[in-house]
């Protein structure tokens, strides 16, 4: 296993992005990039040959920077992901094609843990011509254009529900969802289940009502105690590098 430790000139987020290349013995089938890259909670052995790993590491501005290009959340946060998602298609996918010429025409996948799979999951669905899969582990889900007062809707208010629902079918994608049953204990609807756990499954049906299939296009692994935590990450990881592996 080869690790290259390398930094890309990222011009719109005006600075260098972190990034670290793994790569296991015989040429790549498939190029995983994992948002959060800094913290990859799995140990390089691993990584199944033929899937390469570049693990971009979380900038300063990590929360301006990860989100729903375009949509900031109320709070604000956000106001970078259109950023965020033009450097990794405009920047860093062509630096890694350059600096990895064998890297030229293979599958893509973009995995990500919490806001980091948020992140993952929208340049997936707003660039499915570079990208075949996401995987999302604890996401983000909740990220929503208003606080949870008396109007809060879940259908109009959660922001990437609404842009899939409101966008057309992507062939080709597919999807990776993890979720831990101890992965918080809020639950704004009071019907005993976890908000992550809620609103991970509305997005599945989210995605099953635009055609998506499951088991066939969406894998869903719900942890039994599982937290929100690099541990639990880790071991749902290991399922999704091999299902990669599997399909790549």
């Amino acid at each position: 296993m080869q690790i290259d430790r390398r930094r890309v000139p990222a011009r719109g987020l005006q600075r260098e992005v972190a990034l670290d290349v793994y790569q296991p013995e015989g040429g790549p089938h498939v190029l995983l990039l994992v948002n959060d890259g800094q913290d990859l909670p799995v140990p390089p052995a691993a990584i199944p040959p033929g899937v390469w790993v570049a693990a971009v590491h979380a900038g300063p501005q990590r929360r301006q920077e990860y989100g729903v290009a375009g949509v900031a959340d109320y709070k604000g946060d956000g106001a970078l992901a259109a950023v965020y998602s033009q450097f990794v298609i405009k920047e860093l996918l062509p630096f890694l094609e350059r600096e990895y010429p064998s890297l030229a025409g293979v599958k893509r996948a973009f995995a990500g843990f919490s806001l980091g799979g948020l992140s993952a999951l929208d340049i997936v669905w707003q660039h499915p011509q570079h990208f075949s899969m996401a995987g999302v582990f604890s996401g983000a889900l909740w990220w929503r254009s208003r606080p949870l007062d008396a109007a809060y809707s879940d259908e109009r208010d959660r922001i990437i529900h609404r842009r899939i629902r409101e966008s057309t079918y992507r062939p080709g994608l597919q999807f990776f969802f993890e979720c831990g049953s101890a992965d918080e204990t809020a639950d704004r609807n009071g019907n005993g289940i976890i908000d992550s756990i809620d609103d991970t499954r509305d997005l599945i049906t989210e995605l099953v009502k635009k055609g998506y299939r499951e088991p066939e296009d969406i894998t869903y692994l719900e942890v039994p105690g599982g937290r929100h935590d690099k541990e639990t990450w880790g071991r749902a990881m290991e399922v999704f590098l091999g299902l990669i592996h599997k399909k790549s």
